[in-house]
């Protein structure tokens, strides 16, 4: 896995178990590979991995299962949207805004241009 030097490695992996998790790889009461198998699949420590299974955890967005492993909580997914759009709407929406503004982009040039990004993605099956 890539990781961006901008944000924590164990937030990182964290964003990937729930893209995983918003794309059906893991559903909802389903185990999720040990801190281990996570660890060697993004080529980390099991440390940080143990890190972002317990941040994770914290969010309540999966379970541990003593001795069993960890597991996908009911109603993740929507948690996951939920604290994702919230996020954006506070951190991004604004610096994007402002970038619109000095660059001089026009909103409609952004909208067609977003109907453009979702007709090629669903075109590609990437949505």
């Amino acid at each position: 896995m890539n990781f961006k030097e901008s944000k924590a490695i164990y937030l990182q992996i964290a964003d990937r178990i729930c893209d995983e998790i918003l794309l059906g790889h893991y559903k909802e009461e389903e185990r999720i590979p040990s801190v281990r198998e996570y660890a060697a699949i993004v080529e980390v420590n099991a440390n940080t991995t143990m890190r972002s299974f317990e941040y994770l955890q914290s969010q309540n967005i999966i379970f541990n299962k003593r001795g069993i492993g960890y597991f996908v909580s009911a109603g993740a997914a929507k948690l996951i949207l939920s604290l994702r759009r919230e996020t954006f709407l506070k951190e991004e929406v604004e610096y994007f805004f402002k970038q619109l503004y000095t660059l001089s982009i026009p909103v409609d040039e952004i909208g067609k241009m977003y109907k453009e990004y979702i007709k090629n993605n669903k075109k590609n099956n990437e949505l």
